[in-house]
C-alpha cells in the first residue's frame, strides 16, 4: 500500500472486479458517452509521497500567525482564556471521545453524568431554572429563543438590539424569515441599547426582547429596564451572555430573564480559528417542555442506585413533527464536556477570580491606551471589550500591528458604517502587564 490514507490495494481492486465480472476500471464507465468524456489532463497538483505532503502542509500551517506565538487582543464572541491540561486529558479518552448520542442509558452513564453537569453548572452561572443539554453555538440558541418566544406567545415580532453580535442577528433574520416573524432591531446609544427607542417598539404584538450582557461592545445593558417595560407588555425577555462575566456579574436570572443563551467557549474551548463552540440554552420550569434540544435527568435505579437519563426530548426526530419544537438535531456533547472539565477545574472561586482579572485588565489597558492619546468611545461601565477610535482604517493599523508580533483588535466598520475607523479591543486573564503596555504604546504611535 503505497499511500495510508488511501486504504484500498491492488488486491483489493482485482477483488472488486473480478467479483462485479470487468477486467479494467475504464469498464466502469463504459455506459458514459465517449463524445461527453473528458480527454485531457486535470489541472491539479501532481501527488506528492507522504513525507514530502507532510512537510508541505506543515510548511503552510507554519505560515498562520496563532496565539501561542503573538499575544491577542481580538475578541468579539471568541476569545483567549486559560485553559487547564486536565480538559483535554479527560476529554481525550475513548469513551467521552467517541461517544455520540447516550440513547442506551444503561451503557452511557459517563456521558449522561457529564451532560447533567454542565446543565448544572449553566443553571448556576445564568441564575436560571434549568439548563439543556448544549446546542451548536450561541447565534443558533439565540435564533432558537427566538423561535420559543414566537411560538409560546404566538406572536410574530421579534425586537432585537444592534448591540447584540452582528453573527446572531445575521442567523436570527433567517430563522425568522423561515417562520413568517419579523426581526426589528433597535438603535445602539452610547455603546448600549437606545432604551427609548426599544419602548416605543414594544408593543402587543412582541413576542421577545432580546438583549446581549455584556453587549457586543463589551458594556453592561440595564437589564432591570428592560425586563420592566418588556413585561409590560408580556413579551419574553432574552439575555445572550458572556458565560464567564456571569462570575463578576449579577445573573440574567435574578433580572427576572425568560430565557438565557450564549456560547460556552470562555470555559474550556480553544479559539481554535472559529470553532466548533457549544452553545447553552437556560430557561425556567414554565418552558421545560419547550426546550429545543436534550435534556438529562437524575433518577434512581430499582435498586436505589443514582442514575441519568434522556429526560426530554422536545425535537421532531423523537416526537411528532408536529410537536416539535425544534430541529436541532445533535448537541455539542465533547465540547460541553470541555467546559464543564474547565469549570470544575477552575471552582467558583476560580472562575470567579478569573472574570475578575478580566475586568481589571481591560480596565487597565482602557487607561492606558488613554494615556497613549488613542480615544476610547464609550464611557458605559464595560467588562472585557471596549471600543477605541482611530485616525487610521482599521485593518492598516492591525497590518502594522501584527509587524510588530501583536494580535489587534476587531474592525467594527465590517458590521456598523457608522463606526469605520473603531476596533474593539479584547482584554482576558492571560494578557500580561507587559503586552498591554505595548500594545497601548503601539497604538498611540500609529495615531
Amino acid at each position: 500500500m503505497s499511500y495510508r490514507y488511501l486504504p484500498m490495494t491492488e488486491q483489493d481492486q482485482k477483488e472488486m472486479m473480478d467479483t462485479i465480472g470487468i477486467q479494467s476500471v475504464e469498464e466502469l464507465f463504459a455506459d458514459i458517452p465517449e463524445k461527453i468524456r473528458y480527454k485531457g489532463q486535470l489541472n491539479i497538483e501532481k501527488e506528492l509521497p507522504e513525507p514530502e505532503l507532510v512537510n508541505y502542509l506543515q510548511g503552510l500551517a507554519g505560515k498562520n500567525v496563532n496565539t501561542k506565538q503573538y499575544p491577542t487582543f481580538l475578541g468579539a464572541g471568541v476569545y483567549d482564556h486559560y485553559i487547564s491540561s486536565v480538559v483535554d486529558h479527560v476529554i481525550s479518552r475513548s469513551e467521552f471521545y467517541t461517544a455520540y448520542t447516550p440513547y442506551q442509558p444503561e451503557i452511557s452513564q459517563g456521558e449522561l453524568q457529564a451532560i447533567f453537569e454542565f446543565q448544572t453548572m449553566v443553571s448556576e452561572l445564568t441564575g436560571m431554572d434549568l439548563a439543556n443539554a448544549s446546542m451548536y453555538d450561541g447565534q443558533t440558541a439565540l435564533a432558537e429563543s427566538a423561535m420559543l418566544s414566537a411560538g409560546q406567545t404566538r406572536r410574530k415580532k421579534l425586537i432585537v438590539s444592534k448591540a447584540v453580535h452582528p453573527e446572531a442577528r445575521a442567523v436570527l433574520h433567517t430563522s425568522a424569515k423561515g417562520q413568517n416573524l419579523t426581526v426589528v432591531e433597535v438603535d445602539v446609544e452610547a455603546g448600549v441599547t437606545n432604551l427609548a427607542a426599544l419602548k416605543d417598539e414594544i408593543d402587543n404584538d412582541t413576542a421577545c426582547v432580546i438583549v446581549q450582557y455584556p453587549n457586543f461592545f463589551g458594556s453592561i445593558e440595564n437589564l432591570q429596564e428592560i425586563e420592566e417595560m418588556t413585561h409590560a407588555q408580556k413579551a419574553m425577555f432574552v439575555v445572550s451572555s458572556n458565560p464567564l462575566s456571569l462570575g463578576l456579574l449579577k445573573p440574567p436570572g435574578h433580572f427576572g430573564a425568560d430565557i438565557v443563551i450564549g456560547d460556552i467557549q470562555p470555559f474550556g474551548i480553544p479559539a481554535q480559528f472559529g470553532g466548533p463552540h457549544c452553545g447553552f440554552f437556560a430557561t425556567t420550569k414554565k418552558l421545560m417542555r419547550k426546550v429545543p434540544g436534550r435534556l438529562v435527568g437524575q433518577t434512581t435505579d430499582d435498586q436505589g442506585q443514582r442514575g441519568f437519563v434522556l429526560t426530554l426530548q422536545a425535537r421532531e426526530q423523537h416526537i411528532r413533527r408536529d410537536k416539535a419544537t425544534s430541529n436541532i438535531c445533535s448537541n455539542q456533547a465533547l465540547n460541553a464536556l470541555a467546559s464543564s472539565v474547565a469549570m470544575s477545574a477552575l471552582g467558583k472561586n476560580g472562575v470567579k477570580e478569573m472574570a475578575k482579572q478580566n475586568l481589571q485588565k481591560a480596565h487597565y489597558a482602557k487607561e492606558q491606551v488613554l494615556n497613549n492619546g488613542v480615544n476610547v468611545v464609550f464611557n458605559q461601565p464595560f467588562f472585557n471589550e471596549f471600543v477605541v477610535k482611530l485616525d487610521k482604517p482599521v485593518q492598516d493599523v492591525n497590518k502594522q500591528l501584527l509587524q510588530q508580533g501583536i494580535i489587534g483588535g476587531y474592525d467594527l466598520g465590517r458590521d456598523y458604517p457608522e463606526l469605520d475607523g473603531h476596533m474593539l479591543i479584547a482584554v482576558t486573564e492571560l494578557r500580561t502587564k507587559e503586552e498591554i503596555d505595548i500594545l497601548a504604546k503601539a497604538l498611540g504611535g500609529l495615531q
